[in-house]
């Protein structure tokens, strides 16, 4: 950063008076930039360095819009946020009604595998429940946020609302306890149909802030902060959960789940999750996601 505030003096007025009042007011200088980023006119980039050029004025006690030395404050994203976690400290997790089994621990990116998180007659409540209700998958389109057909994703879905389903609820209360996060922090289960040769190519699950079509996403709950894919049964051969970038892949157990963190502590998307759906070779795979946001969903 430039010690004459650049980013921040080049904005104009009405802007650098809403980021002093707000951070006056002590709101989350993440929070901020996501509200920037959300209008459209600038980068999540371009809002936290202009964001973080204030934080230095007003530390070295000028006024808005004032070039000078700055004093050496730490960036106003340094603090970490709340985040949900798993306590995989043990080989087992003590949840409210059932012992779960920790699998293996990936550190950086967090990636775990956890056992035993769903009996049988779970996995099979949910996926007869789900029926026949299953359309083609789509995914969101980076420019409008519709929901589109992409080629990289070949599978059908379906969901489970909250409050439909009591075998969904109960699940749902049980991942919130694993989690430490609350149920009202998180999307609707999503279920994932991959019959032979179908799959989910690389990508995300994190909204981009610099994405037109995710700010309305982010503003309903926003950012995806962890993963739960559910597998609800076995699979004969092939569909596993990869990580290319980290030469991991997970195969379907019934009743297993992975969990994947998708940011960083500052809520900041973490670009070593990039993972994929490998294509089915034998066999049916059917999956629930769950994604759990930062705030209140919908």
């Amino acid at each position: 950063m430039t010690q004459d505030h650049n980013v921040f003096a080049s904005l104009p007025l009405t802007w650098r008076d809403w980021i002093m009042e707000n951070l006056a007011r002590a709101c989350s200088p993440l929070d901020m930039a996501n509200s920037m980023a959300r209008t459209g006119q600038y980068s999540m980039a371009t809002a936290r360095a202009a964001i973080d050029d204030a934080v230095r004025i007003r530390a070295a006690g000028a006024g808005a819009g004032v070039a000078g030395a700055a004093a050496p404050v730490a960036s106003a994203f340094s603090a970490p946020r709340e985040m949900p976690f798993i306590d995989a400290s043990s080989n087992r997790i003590a949840a409210p009604d059932r012992e779960i089994e920790v699998l293996f621990v990936l550190k950086k990116p967090q990636v775990i595998l956890l056992g035993n998180v769903l009996s049988d007659d779970e996995c099979d409540a949910i996926v007869a429940h789900c029926g026949s209700r299953y359309t083609r998958s789509t995914v969101t389109a980076e420019a409008d946020g519709a929901s589109v057909v992409h080629e990289g994703r070949t599978s059908e879905m379906a969901f489970i609302q909250r409050g439909e389903a009591e075998v969904a609820e109960r699940i749902d209360r049980r991942l919130a306890a694993i989690a430490h996060w609350t149920p009202e922090c998180s999307e609707p289960f999503q279920l994932q149909k991959y019959d032979r040769t179908q799959e989910y190519r690389p990508h995300y699950d994190w909204l981009d802030p610099d994405s037109a079509g995710h700010r309305s996403h982010l503003a309903r709950g926003g950012q995806r902060l962890a993963t739960f894919v559910l597998y609800l049964c076995d699979v004969e051969a092939g569909g596993g959960t990869v990580f290319p970038n980290l030469g991991l892949e997970v195969f379907p157990k019934k009743g297993h789940a992975l969990w994947f963190l998708n940011t960083d502590s500052n809520h900041q998307p973490d670009p070593q999750t990039l993972h994929g759906g490998a294509p089915v070779v034998r066999g049916t795979k059917i999956i629930a996601n769950k994604w759990l946001r930062q705030e209140r969903y919908g």
